[in-house]
């Protein structure tokens, strides 16, 4: 549960037009694989593939951790029509004292190009500045990875620098963009 104001702020399901975002479970863990042991989805990534598939594990305990020490949030994202999971979104690094957090997200690459990751962080973005109050929302993303970047100006964060030679994965060493949105500059999508 994320503590706000004194008061305990459970990890939300939230549903948009298309999407089901929620809690993850134990059941998850064969997707999660899946999603993290693609190498062309986890090519801008800040880590490897996964190769074992203890680390779903790990990724669901971590999940777990964030949520009971108040750190954080991530949410499996579900299609409404069918049910598939396509991915995940996360608000991470809370810090309540400073009202900011981070933005994350990975979809699978059958996900890609559908709106999905701009509908699902939208939904992130509404409880983040409405019920956490947060001020300040940052994201980061490999400056080779275009869509990304694009995601996220959709959403209406600005590009405010580079972080040279950010990340070294298996001896490839890339850039990093930083995007902030600050909830004066947020406007909620239609929908």
């Amino acid at each position: 549960m994320l503590h706000y104001g004194g008061m305990s702020v459970p990890t939300p399901t939230l549903d948009t037009e298309r999407l089901r975002l929620r809690p993850f479970t134990e059941a998850d863990a064969d997707a999660l694989f899946a999603l993290h042991s693609n190498a062309h989805v986890l090519r801008y990534w800040d880590a490897p593939p996964w190769s074992e598939r203890g680390r779903a594990e790990h990724f669901l305990a971590a999940c777990r951790q964030m949520a009971d020490e108040g750190t954080g949030a991530r949410l499996a994202m579900d299609r409404l029509l069918d049910g598939a999971f396509v991915g995940w979104c996360s608000l991470t690094r809370w810090n309540p004292d400073y009202h900011r957090a981070s933005l994350g997200y990975c979809l699978d690459d059958a996900a890609w190009g559908q709106g999905y990751a701009t509908e699902g962080a939208g939904a992130v973005l509404r409880w983040a500045f409405d019920t956490l109050d947060l001020n300040r929302v940052q994201a980061e993303t490999d400056t080779r990875n275009v869509a990304s970047a694009r995601v996220l100006e959709k959403l209406g964060f600005v590009r405010e620098g580079t972080l040279r030679e950010d990340c070294v994965v298996n001896g490839d060493v890339s850039d990093s963009w930083v995007f902030g949105l600050l909830r004066r500059e947020w406007r909620p999508p239609a929908g």
